[in-house]
């Protein structure tokens, strides 16, 4: 089984293609550069150097949101677009659950941190656990937006170590010095930002589970509402009790 992952939800743009359990090629880019101009050049550089037919494609994986409200819509318009032209299921991997699957068979508690403005963070808990042999993804606390003081909070009360990754990570990392009272330390940079190949791999085993989706009925999760939207209800409120 051939699978296309694609990650636009934050600063990294990236591609990737596995087949099985092998990854054929990724395609990552961290610059000063809108989605819109990298994804489908890197799409094509990639097709061209593993003379990849898109015929061979069997479902693409799209990190669904949270993350960057244009960054989101850029891949779901893309992932999208691709899915309705080569009449392919779609699998949504939720972005914090993608970020924290790059760490397969860490032992600590996973806790990706992305910046999610207005004082908070998308977040959420993973580990990976041993079940009849095998190194299990779950799922401890589901991804969220919330302030650093409550998942800081949550971690300190189960009292495991943790390891930290995303870009919430360097604006954060001092107060969670500050926060943290359990053993925590922080991933390294190959593997702490969103990577195409881990949307690809988690959406490997949504596939295997048959959580797919049509490319008509993908919508991007983002959580919570965009700046223009709760400017606009904010306005709305006011009006409303000026009236």
């Amino acid at each position: 089984m051939k699978i296309l992952g694609i990650d636009s939800s934050g600063l990294v743009a990236g591609v990737a293609v596995i087949e099985d359990e092998q990854l054929l090629a990724e395609y990552t880019v961290n610059y000063k550069k809108t989605h819109s101009q990298t994804l489908l050049p890197m799409l094509a550089e990639i097709s061209k150097m593993v003379e990849l037919s898109f015929e061979e494609i069997d479902a693409i994986a799209i990190a669904a949101g949270p993350g960057s409200f244009t960054g989101l819509r850029i891949g779901s318009a893309t992932a999208k677009g691709l899915g309705l032209a080569w009449d392919k299921p779609l699998l949504e991997v939720p972005t914090v659950d993608g970020i924290a699957y790059q760490l397969f068979g860490h032992r600590s508690l996973i806790c990706p941190l992305m910046d999610a403005r207005r004082n908070q963070v998308y977040t959420g808990l993973y580990r990976f656990a041993d079940e009849e042999g095998a190194s299990r993804f779950q799922v401890v606390k589901r991804q969220c937006a919330v302030s650093l003081d409550e998942i800081a909070t949550c971690i300190n009360e189960r009292k495991e170590a943790v390891v930290f990754l995303g870009d919430g990570v360097p604006v954060y990392r001092e107060k969670l010095r500050e926060l943290i009272k359990v053993p925590y330390e922080f991933a390294p940079s190959y593997c702490n930002r969103q990577r195409a190949a881990s949307v690809a791999a988690l959406g490997a085993v949504y596939l295997a589970e048959g959580r797919t989706v049509s490319a008509r009925e993908h919508r991007p999760d983002y959580l919570r509402l965009s700046q223009a939207e709760r400017e606009r209800m904010e306005k709305g409120e006011k009006l409303t009790q000026l009236s």
